[in-house]
């Protein structure tokens, strides 16, 4: 199979509600959305890079200049026997995995359109529906914590995660427990702590959480490790896993053991595969993080968890939560049971409203081999 044409499309779409982390607010999701043809067949992959370097160092406007002048001519010179094909195929660009993924996952969509199968078959998924857990970012006080917490245990998720940072931590982990109970629960530090803080991280180690994810620098796994061995509580690394070896690196060193894996992180499909299947053979549990997605990329995150090594409820929650419009029809939804039914249509399974989508393009960028 021969890409003959690429397409990106820089896309603003507003969030109902500010996301705030440790690293920064949201407002509004701008991404890159790509679309790779072949043989009259049209896939899709969304960017997961934000316009800021404040999660990883990529960005849109990094991932445009290296799509543009790296990694779109390598993809049209590939003859694409299958999917994954296209990861050693751009091995040459090191790094840039959010670029690449954007581009590869759109090859394996437009591979499961092309075969009329749905996209987590592709994968080796055999899942009908996954669980959903619902992540919930920095709130202005307590209060606002507390009623946000009860709305989504209302709606049916299956764990919560809540955004920590230095001075918002113990409390606000404390005031869930005191009010919710046995609650599944989980807190994300996005890598705002450091190893002088292990005294605080050992009162969170009293409260019976699921996981800690990413609690030091983004880059690190040494000081994950001696984090790890003072805890309970399974550290979960997220921002420092971006390659199969990253992993294994990790759980060699004893840094984590439980790993977050995001397609966009790490490079794409296959080498979520390759981190998915390295932890199943060691019995490390994954789950699928989120980066604020439209339902192009949601989609993808649900066909991606059908494989039984996504033992955790992810991060994949319903469109409206983030989306007055999302970008498909009919848009993610999660039942009262918390489960997301995976879509058995070709590809992520669910219309793309090109309507919609032309209204939230802000530029476009066509390639043709």
């Amino acid at each position: 199979m021969k890409i003959d044409r690429i397409e990106v499309r820089e896309i603003t779409l507003p969030l109902r509600d500010p996301f705030e982390t440790s690293f920064g607010r949201t407002t509004a999701k701008e991404f890159l959305l790509v679309s790779v043809s072949a043989d009259g067949v049209t896939g899709y992959g969304e960017c997961v890079a934000d316009s800021d370097p404040y999660y990883l160092p990529e960005t849109n406007g990094t991932v445009l200049h290296v799509l543009q002048d790296f990694l779109v001519p390598l993809l049209l010179r590939l003859d694409v026997t299958h999917p994954r094909d296209v990861w050693p195929g751009l091995a040459r660009v090191r790094g840039h995995e959010m670029a690449k993924a954007a581009l590869e996952m759109a090859v394996w969509e437009l591979w499961a359109r092309r075969e009329g199968v749905p996209l987590g078959r592709v994968l080796g998924g055999e899942k009908t529906q996954i669980e959903s857990g619902v992540s919930i970012g920095l709130q202005k006080d307590e209060s606002a914590l507390l009623s946000r917490v009860e709305t989504e245990i209302a709606a049916g998720y299956r764990r919560i995660k809540i955004k920590i940072k230095p001075g918002h931590d113990r409390g606000l982990v404390r005031a869930v427990r005191a009010r919710f109970g046995a609650v599944p629960l989980m807190v994300d530090a996005n890598s705002a702590y450091t190893l002088d803080d292990v005294a605080v991280l050992r009162e969170l180690d009293e409260m019976d959480l699921m996981m800690i994810e990413q609690p030091l620098a983004w880059n690190d796994i040494v000081d994950h490790a001696a984090l790890q061995s003072e805890l309970r509580t399974r550290v979960c690394l997220d921002e420092s896993i971006r390659s199969p070896d990253d992993a294994r690196h990790a759980l060699d060193l004893g840094a984590c053991r439980i790993i977050n894996i995001k397609a966009g992180r790490v490079g794409g499909f296959a080498t979520s595969l390759a981190v998915h299947d390295l932890c199943r053979a060691r019995g490390i549990p994954v789950w699928c993080g989120g980066m604020l997605e439209s339902g192009i990329g949601r989609l993808a995150n649900v066909h991606l968890q059908t494989l039984h090594g996504f033992s955790l409820p992810g991060d994949t929650s319903a469109s409206a939560r983030y989306f007055e419009e999302d970008l498909v029809d009919p848009p993610v939804t999660v039942s009262r049971e918390g489960l997301i039914a995976v879509p058995t249509g070709p590809g992520i399974g669910h219309e793309i409203v090109w309507a919609r989508v032309d209204r939230a393009t802000r530029g476009r960028h066509e390639w043709v081999a």
